[in-house]
């Protein structure tokens, strides 16, 4: 790897680039190295090729001009700018300079090329100039010039400047795309295609950036396909059982399983019946019948003599499960919960050591220091994204050869399971138990909530339940939203009903008692914040009130949507927007409104607004990626899974030519990791 010694160096190891420089240009390029500055893409370009005459600059547009400068002309009072009078054949302009003097070498008689943004005073054209370069060095313009996102204290010259080094820096380096592909996408070379994107004589084409983001995506596809062939290929157990205990539960259930449940269940059971480890994400929609695959997921373990686990991320929502597993499963079912104290506890415990109870809920106190199991075959985790890495790692560490099994009601685009769960397989449950409610979606401006109150009268008055989600706990300066103790104060006023009020900032034991609350009908308005997002199931609630749903995520919307629909009654999701919508807003609360498909909800709200830091531009757009864009490039992204599975079935090692050209580019984008995984 010493060819990459240049790239990987630190910035401060560029000529010209001191101490000081180099840490603000990490900051900027969210890196120390020099490849992270050759990863930091422009956003736009500006064309200064568009050579004007005076006459033809038109206000508030950019213009590259041949001009004679002559005169100079100082402020006559403080603060006025400094101006210099040019001329060319079709008239005169002036530059202005506000709190600083002109060039020095602006004076009469002198010929420069000017490029800048014009203006026009009344009669007086005026420009500001961006370049100034003498008539005679023309060429010196930079007349394609890349737009990179700045920080204060950089510069757009700085930034010109260091990359200029940093392209110097780039070794020759091997090819590691196949020839056949490169001719087929008329792709250049790596160094050609970062000259060309990053200080381009001409306007970079498409495919120049697009070989650079399937590097990435190349790079990223062959770490996640390497750690799941490394993933299945851990020694494991086989877990079979007679089917005996699954079906005195489905005989409880009382329903037969849907097609989807049946297909997932059978995935799931010839992973464990394989001689390795278990990593499998079960998708499924909100209401679609999770919990009961899980339940005979778990059934099973303990057919083949083993225990199993489910972790839930809230109290609630383990009490929840805690209740279906006893419900119906015909062996003893164990809770275990950070509330879990006093002689509970200690009998818990002993029965998960002594093998008395083989199936456990609970929170992350599942799998803290001083619960031993004794024989943890499968584990599972319910809305897995909402744990810590080490809170997932720590359960394969609580039993010999522990299968896993992780389930998540949030809709995951196609794309991010490529990008972001591609080291599992993946199970996904299409379809709704019969019986679930269609749920009427209507949009509402928020100066109608005096209307929509009106209308929550009317199903509190039939004995309906209502949950109304506030996006805040309280009222914020910067943000002019309803806040949930603001909103509860007014509702608790308006109406005779008992009330709830449930929010991230209430001692845990009082919201517990708030949803409970909810849940058995001793109160029948809820205000809450999207803690109610997962497990609470209250099939007597038909109404769900969100206000400012454009702050939400659609997500987010359609799991609070999932919270209604569970009884026999008809149901309705009122979505309270504000006025000034932008058209994306209103496209992504339109399509949450027309369909109740979780799936399609999730691909066409990444390919709107990106996909955000699911695991999470953040809050919007592509996390993690410096070249690749998963929404536009996801054509790139799948033929690039197609050939991380091609290269590691021809060079598991990657310990051939092109292999080792492949390692080059792994390190450069930061997949090390893998590699030193890969070699051991």
């Amino acid at each position: 790897m010493a060819i990459l010694a240049p790239v990987l160096a630190p910035l401060a190891s560029l000529r010209g680039i001191g101490a000081g420089r180099a840490e603000k240009l990490a900051k900027l390029c969210g890196g120390e190295r020099v490849c992270d500055l050759l990863f930091h893409m422009p956003e736009n370009y500006i064309d200064n090729r568009n050579q004007l005459t005076l006459a033809q600059a038109q206000p508030g547009t950019l213009a590259t001009v041949r001009v004679e400068v002559v005169a100079r002309l100082s402020p006559d009072r403080e603060r006025q700018p400094w101006k210099v009078t040019v001329r060319d054949a079709s008239g005169f302009a002036q530059l202005v300079y506000f709190g600083r003097p002109p060039p020095p070498e602006l004076v009469g008689g002198r010929h420069f090329v000017i490029s800048g943004k014009a203006d026009k005073y009344g009669d007086v054209t005026t420009l500001q100039p961006r370049h100034i370069v003498p008539a005679a060095d023309a060429a010196g313009l930079p007349w394609i010039e890349p737009v990179w996102p700045l920080m204060r204290g950089i510069t757009s010259a700085d930034l010109r400047a260091a990359m200029v080094r940093a392209l110097g820096a780039l070794p020759p380096l091997p090819e590691w795309h196949d020839a056949a592909l490169m001719k087929r996408e008329s792709w250049p070379g790596f160094a050609e295609a970062l000259h060309a994107v990053q200080l381009p004589a001409d306007m970079p084409e498409p495919r120049h950036r697009a070989r650079l983001a399937y590097d990435e995506l190349l790079a990223h596809q062959i770490a996640i396909t390497w750690n799941r062939r490394a993933a299945r290929a851990r020694p494991g157990r086989a877990l079979t059982g007679d089917g005996a205990l699954r079906a005195e539960t489905l005989a409880r259930f009382g329903h037969p399983l849907t097609d989807s449940q049946a297909q997932a269940l059978a995935e799931i059971d010839a992973d464990l019946a394989a001689p390795r480890r278990m990593l499998r994400l079960l998708q499924g929609d909100v209401g679609s019948g999770k919990t009961l695959v899980a339940t005979l997921a778990m059934l099973r373990a303990v057919e083949a003599g083993g225990q199993a686990a489910m972790m839930a991320p809230t109290e609630t929502l383990a009490r929840q499960h805690f209740r279906t597993l006893s419900k119906l499963c015909p062996v003893p079912v164990g809770l275990l919960t950070g509330s879990t104290r006093g002689v509970g506890r200690r009998n818990t415990l002993l029965g998960l050591q002594n093998g008395r109870i083989p199936l456990v809920v609970g929170t992350h106190a599942l799998f803290q220091e001083g619960v031993a199991y004794r024989d943890l075959a499968l584990a599972i985790i319910d809305e897995q994204h909402r744990f810590g890495v080490e809170q997932r790692l720590s359960m394969g560490a609580k039993g010999l050869a522990t299968d896993v099994l992780v389930m998540t009601a949030t809709p995951i685009p196609r794309t991010l399971l490529l990008t972001q769960w591609g080291e599992m397989q993946v199970s996904r449950l299409l379809e709704k138990p019969a019986g679930r409610q269609k749920i009427r979606t209507t949009l509402h401006s928020v100066a109608t909530i005096g209307d929509v109150i009106d209308g929550i009268a009317r199903a509190l008055d039939r004995g309906d339940q209502v949950f109304w989600v506030c996006p805040l706990v309280s009222e914020s300066e910067l943000l002019d939203v309803a806040a949930a103790e603001a909103r509860y104060a007014i509702l608790k006023a308006r109406f005779a009903v008992p009330l709830s009020l449930a929010h991230g900032r209430q001692d845990t034991a009082e919201r517990e008692r708030q949803l409970a609350d909810f849940a058995a009908g001793r109160s029948r308005l809820l205000v809450a914040t999207t803690v109610i997002e997962v497990g609470v199931d209250v099939p007597a609630a038909s109404v769900m009130v969100v206000e400012h749903a454009e702050r939400f995520g659609l997500a987010q919307l359609h799991q609070l949507r999932g919270r209604v629909g569970r009884g026999s009654t008809n149901s309705y999701c009122l979505l309270l927007h504000d006025d000034a919508l932008t058209e994306v807003a209103r496209r992504r609360l339109m399509l949450l409104r027309d369909t109740d498909d979780g799936f399609a909800i999730a691909d066409e709200d990444f390919r709107i607004r990106g996909g955000g830091d699911l695991l999470g531009k953040r809050q919007s757009g592509q996390p993690g990626w410096r070249m690749a864009d998963p929404v536009e490039h996801e054509g790139l992204l799948r033929m690039a899974s197609r050939d991380a599975a091609h290269v590691l079935d021809r060079d598991p090692r990657l310990s051939t030519e092109r292999g080792g050209a492949i390692k080059l580019l792994m390190r450069l984008f930061g997949r090390g990791e893998s590699l030193r995984a890969l070699g051991a």
